[in-house]
């Protein structure tokens, strides 16, 4: 399995908490922070490594307040923030527009894809609740500044749960190779809550690996 993480600093983390013996059997790669980075890193990284499965670890802001700081989510879904046209309540998606992201590839086999995708996630890990699956995970390109920001994307994707910037790319990177892909995130925080010091990154990070133990043990 190809494990790909947004920054140094969530991967050195990550990499301790998973321990040397799983990380030497699978690939630790990062992709860099944000959506365009993500997708260029992901669509590469997938034509070099040809893996079979893609695991995408890091941080996300919690939308859902019943989801606890320092816990882990496994998402079964993922949709996309910020591609379309406005800003705050006057944004409309792209696929209220019209517009999809991708028109589809029939003789690729790659479906048309709008503003969400449902994660084709390892066969190893269908229908296990051992990681938590946590519903729809919007990914932005900025992530919210303010309790009003969340609010506003709310209104827009009402079953979101977390919010990150990485996730829709790297999934849309693995649908159009073919790739599985699942998704955990370490809830570091309320998504537009910019005071570090109610953060707790650490704790989240490690949440996730060990998570991703029991799927890279299953995968192995």
């Amino acid at each position: 399995m190809l494990i790909l993480v947004p920054t140094a600093y969530e991967q050195a983390i990550i990499a301790d908490e998973l321990g040397l013996a799983l990380v030497q059997s699978h690939r630790l790669e990062l992709i860099g922070f944000g959506p365009i980075a993500a997708a260029a890193r992901t669509a590469a990284l997938l034509a070099a490594a040809r893996p079979a499965a893609v695991l995408l670890m890091g941080i996300a802001g919690s939308l859902d307040h019943q989801l606890d700081i320092g816990r882990a989510v496994s998402f079964q879904r993922v949709a996309c923030h910020g591609v379309g046209i406005g800003t705050g309540r006057e944004f409309l998606p792209a696929a209220k527009l019209g517009w999809p992201q991708w028109p589809g590839d029939a003789v690729a086999g790659t479906p048309v894809v709008s503003d969400e995708l449902v994660l084709d996630r390892p066969r190893a890990t269908e229908g296990s609740d051992e990681t938590g699956g946590g519903g729809l995970l919007l990914s932005a390109c900025a992530a919210s500044a303010t309790a009003e920001d969340a609010a506003t994307r709310l209104e827009e994707f009402p079953t979101a749960v977390a919010e990150d910037m990485e996730g829709f790319a790297v999934a849309l990177a693995c649908r159009l190779a073919g790739v599985p892909c699942q998704i955990i995130r370490g809830i570091s925080n309320r998504a537009g809550d910019r005071d570090k010091a109610r953060w707790q990154i650490e704790p989240a990070l490690r949440a996730a690996a060990v998570q991703a133990k029991a799927v890279l043990g299953n995968v192995d």
